[in-house]
């Protein structure tokens, strides 16, 4: 059963990450910290609401592209939790731009993506490590996302091996940098109980997945938490898909 006593997501004011603070609070047995983090808490009103309804969220400011953000929030993660360390963070912010195609490239937005998707996320877990590994060694029991673990919200148009249409020249070399760190986190991490893995979402009806999706974010982060409540050392350091299989890089 999946059940993390301390919970970091990025990105949790929209989308997947709004929807994964949804349903943690719904599990049988939620954490007891949820740290839900965006760029902007003054207007992440669905987020406020549910602050409102249950006060083991934690509602921080966090730009994944500022390092001065980025270690106030492992400063406000450790003050809450301190020796209990962090079970489980979910490297969900990310961005695209549309109409990626040769001929319309743009050298910022480029850079931008590769800030958001892959820079952001590495910052942001190399902060809180020093809490993963306090929390991985306080279970003596086979690793897990209950004991600790980092997820990185991919994609599998991110997989080289997949690509049959090409374009999309910022978000899919991102993604795929994003699939090396997880392998290379994975690698320098396995003997030290912590987990890893990037989890494609599946197509979903968000701002990057549009409204022709075929999954909505409810059907998704349902999918995904049935994925990392079977996450073990058998599947860590891979890219995994929204029903647990295996994608090729």
């Amino acid at each position: 059963m999946l059940c993390p006593r301390v919970v970091f997501i990025t990105g949790a004011n929209r989308g997947l990450g709004l929807e994964f603070v949804r349903q943690f609070l719904k599990l049988g047995n939620p954490p007891d910290h949820l740290f839900a983090t965006c760029r902007d808490p003054e207007r992440a009103e669905e987020l406020k609401i549910l602050k409102k309804e249950d006060d083991r969220i934690q509602i921080i400011k966090l730009d994944v592209t500022s390092q001065t953000d980025i270690d106030a929030a492992a400063r406000q993660v450790e003050d809450r939790v301190g020796d209990r360390g962090l079970n489980l963070l979910i490297n969900n912010a990310g961005m695209t731009r549309k109409r990626q195609y040769v001929g319309n490239l743009n050298r910022d937005h480029l850079l931008e993506q590769f800030d958001t998707n892959v820079i952001g996320p590495l910052l942001v877990t190399q902060s809180l490590m020093p809490l993963l590994l306090r929390a991985a060694s306080l279970y003596n029991e086979p690793d897990s996302c209950n004991k600790a673990a980092i997820v990185n919200i991919s994609s599998i148009l991110g997989s080289i091996a997949e690509n049959k249409s090409g374009g999309m020249y910022g978000y899919r070399p991102s993604k795929a940098a994003m699939n090396m760190v997880t392998k290379s986190l994975h690698e320098e991490l396995k003997n030290k109980g912590i987990l890893v893995a990037a989890l494609h979402p599946g197509w979903v009806r968000t701002g990057i997945g549009g409204p022709e999706a075929t999954l909505s974010p409810e059907e998704s982060i349902k999918d995904c938490l049935n994925v990392l409540s079977k996450l073990s050392t058998e599947k860590s350091g891979c890219l995994l898909s929204n029903n647990g299989d295996k994608i090729e890089w």
